[in-house]
Order: C-alpha cells, then structure tokens, then sequence
C-alpha cells in the first residue's frame, strides 16, 4: 500500500546509480571507455555489486568478467562472461540474453 512520487522515484534511481558508480570507479584501476564503464554501470546495477569475501559470484564485484575488467579491459572473452549471468533460478530467461548481449555489444562498442 506504500506509494512514492515519480520524482522520489527518480531520485531513489538516481541515488542507487551513483552507488554503483562510485563502487566501479574505486575497484577498477584500469582505464575504460565511456562505454565500457556504462555497460559496467547497467550490468552492476541490474545484478549488485556483491563484493565480499566469499568465493562465489552474487554480483558484478566477485565475477570473473569483473576480474577480466580489471587485468584487460579489451581482453574479448569478457563477452562470454556477460552472457553467463542470463538466468533467474537456475533458468535462462530471455529477456536477460538480450539485456546482456546489449551490455556487451556496448561494451565494446567504441
């Protein structure tokens, strides 16, 4: 029954997204480009940041695309590894194909 106003709404969006910036700028060491980082910035948004001490992969901060992200930003198989984190409870689901097909092709886009 609770309800927010378009504008809290954009704002709590707005406040969410510079989270997830602020977090991808302190762990990267590497330099991106605009769209390397935008790609970054809706897949860590879309699937958490998660970066704790544990071994498993619960967001973009312990994933192996991260690690590539962070020994070569231009290293190609980062591609694949987008692709891995498209299923909800074990599931492929399309609509997370297509979303992350279209981080990866922004990814590299140049």
């Amino acid at each position: 029954g609770l309800t927010i106003t378009q504008a809290q709404a954009d704002q709590r969006l707005r406040n969410h997204l510079a989270g997830v910036e602020a977090r991808i700028e302190v762990l990267v060491k590497v330099p991106l480009t605009q769209n390397q980082f935008d790609a970054l910035l809706s897949f860590g948004y879309n699937v958490g940041m998660d970066v704790d001490s544990d071994t498993k992969a619960e967001g973009l901060g312990d994933s192996t695309l991260f690690k590539k992200v962070k020994i070569n930003p231009n290293d190609q198989t980062i591609k694949a590894e987008f692709l891995k984190w498209n299923k909800a409870g074990g599931v492929v689901v399309n609509g997370l194909t297509i979303r992350r097909n279209k981080e990866a092709d922004l990814y590299f886009n140049k």
